[in-house]
């Protein structure tokens, strides 16, 4: 156990790594989505969550792409572009 846990220390994607805390700060982007559900659709910005599906289908490619793959955030910009795709259907049905 404390090997394997000492490894994933020490791993290219380990916590001392950019590779580990982008993806954590990142998941900020979806508790905030999660929040906004609860808002009425009239506040969503139709702009804005446009550019954060954006935003995320290309960060979701980069973290596929890059050498070790980011699964960690491979799957924080696929739970926002889900989270995002959603909020932009509620704008859209309040348009």
């Amino acid at each position: 156990m404390a090997s394997s846990f000492r490894a994933f220390l020490n791993s290219p994607v380990g916590p001392k790594t950019t590779h580990f805390w982008g993806p954590v700060a990142n998941w900020g982007f979806v508790l905030a989505g999660l929040v906004d559900m609860n808002k009425p659709p009239e506040m969503i910005s139709g702009n804005m969550t446009s550019a954060m599906c954006v935003y995320s289908a290309l960060f979701m490619r980069f973290a596929w792409m890059v050498q070790p793959r980011n699964y960690l955030l491979l799957a924080c910009h696929a739970s926002n572009e889900t989270v995002q795709l959603y909020q932009l259907s509620r704008w859209a049905r309040a348009q």
